[in-house]
C-alpha cells in the first residue's frame, strides 16, 4: 500500500478519485496550513507522495518519499532539502496562477498608463481634471517580459490581444512550453508570440526598448537582485516596472531611488521584501506606485483548488504508470540554478 500525504485544502471529488485507485491510501492533514511547521512523525515516515505548499520543518523524517508536489509556481521552498541527493522528484503548480496573474499585469499596465491612482485622489478631493496623463493608451507600446514560463506566456497572449509589442528576455531561446499544465486556451504553448527575444547577456538592450518591464521568473540564488541600479537606469524614464514574481528579484534601495528620483515613471508591485509590508515602508506612500498584497495569483481564487487538484491527480496517475510528472522540476532547478 502506497501512502499519499495531503497538506493543502481538500477538493472532495478529487480526493475521492484518488482513494478509489487500487493500492493507494490517502491521508489529509487537518487543518492544512500554508506555512512551514513540523508534522507528526507518524504521518511522514511511510508517505510516498506529499502534496503541500511548504514542506514540513521535519521533512528529513520522510524516509520513503518518492516525489513531492507543491502548489506554488515558485519553488525556492525546496532548496536545501537535498532532493537531488535523495532521488526525490518534485513538481510545482505552474499554470494554476497564469490566468489571474496575467490579468493583474494587464490591469496594472492600463492603470499605470492612465494614472488611476491620480484619478482616485482627484475623486476623493472633488477635483475635476481631464489631463492628458489620464487618457493614454497602451496599444502600440512595448511590454518586456523577463522570464518566459507560464506567467510570461499568458502575459504575452493578453498583451498581443491588446495590440502591444512583446519583447522577451530569457536564459535560452524561446520554444514550445513542454510538458506543463495550463488553463485551456491560455498562454503561448508553441512560443510564437514574442516580437523579439533577447538572451540574458543582451538584457541592457532589452531594457532600453521598453514601456513596461514585467518580471516573470522564479527567485533563485542566481536571480536574487537580478534587477539592480544598472538595470533600473537602463530603463527609459517613461517606463514602468511590474513585479508579480518575487520581491527580492529587485534590489530594494535602488528601486526606491529609481521611483523617487525619476529613473522610471512608476511601478506596480504584488510581491515584496517583507510579509507583511511594514505600514511605515516608503513604498506605501509613493504616488507613482500601486502596491497589492501578493494577491495577483491568490490561493483564494475560486479556480485555485480545482486547478491544483487537477495537476496533482494527473501526476498521481502518471506516477502509478511510471511516466514523467507534469511540471516536473529539473535537477538544476532544484539546486537553485
Amino acid at each position: 500500500m502506497r501512502r499519499i500525504l495531503v497538506d493543502v485544502p481538500v477538493l472532495e471529488p478529487a480526493l475521492a478519485k484518488l482513494r478509489a485507485l487500487p493500492g493507494i491510501e490517502v491521508e489529509a492533514v487537518d487543518p492544512p496550513e500554508e506555512r512551514p511547521r513540523p508534522l507528526p512523525p507518524g504521518l511522514l515516515r511511510d508517505a510516498s507522495v506529499l502534496l503541500c505548499t511548504y514542506p514540513p520543518e521535519n521533512f528529513h523524517e520522510m524516509r520513503r518519499l518518492d516525489w513531492i508536489q507543491i502548489t506554488s509556481a515558485g519553488y525556492s521552498q525546496l532548496f536545501g532539502l537535498g532532493l537531488n541527493e535523495r532521488g526525490i522528484r518534485a513538481a510545482n503548480g505552474r499554470g494554476c496562477f497564469d490566468a489571474p496573474i496575467g490579468e493583474w499585469v494587464a490591469a496594472m499596465m492600463v492603470n499605470l498608463a492612465r494614472d488611476l491612482r491620480g484619478m482616485i485622489r482627484n475623486q476623493e478631493s472633488g477635483v475635476w481634471d481631464r489631463g492628458a496623463r489620464f487618457q493614454r493608451e497602451i496599444r502600440g507600446l512595448t511590454v518586456g517580459i523577463w522570464g518566459y514560463g507560464g506567467i510570461g506566456r499568458e502575459t504575452a497572449r493578453l498583451a498581443k490581444a491588446m495590440g502591444m509589442r512583446v519583447h522577451v528576455c530569457a536564459r535560452n531561446p524561446v520554444g514550445p512550453a513542454g510538458d506543463v499544465w495550463s488553463v485551456p486556451g491560455a498562454g503561448d504553448p508553441e512560443g510564437i508570440l514574442p516580437d523579439r527575444v533577447f538572451l540574458t547577456p543582451e538584457r541592457f538592450e532589452f531594457l532600453s526598448s521598453l514601456d513596461f518591464l514585467v518580471l516573470a521568473m522564479p527567485l533563485t540564488p542566481a536571480t536574487r537582485g537580478i534587477v539592480g541600479e544598472a538595470e533600473l537606469r537602463a530603463l527609459r524614464p517613461e517606463a514602468f516596472l511590474l513585479n508579480p514574481a518575487r520581491g527580492p528579484l529587485v534590489e530594494e534601495q535602488p528601486l526606491l531611488r529609481a521611483l523617487t528620483e525619476g529613473w522610471i515613471q512608476g511601478a506596480a508591485l504584488d510581491t515584496h521584501y517583507y510579509y507583511p509590508m511594514p505600514p511605515d515602508h516608503p513604498l506605501w506612500s509613493l504616488p507613482n506606485v500601486i502596491l497589492t498584497p501578493h494577491i495577483a495569483g491568490s490561493a483564494l481564487s475560486p479556480n485555485y483548488l480545482a486547478r491544483t487538484w487537477d495537476i496533482f491527480t494527473g501526476n498521481v496517475e502518471r506516477w502509478l504508470c511510471g511516466r514523467p510528472l507534469q511540471n516536473q522540476l529539473t535537477p538544476a532547478q532544484l539546486d537553485g540554478a
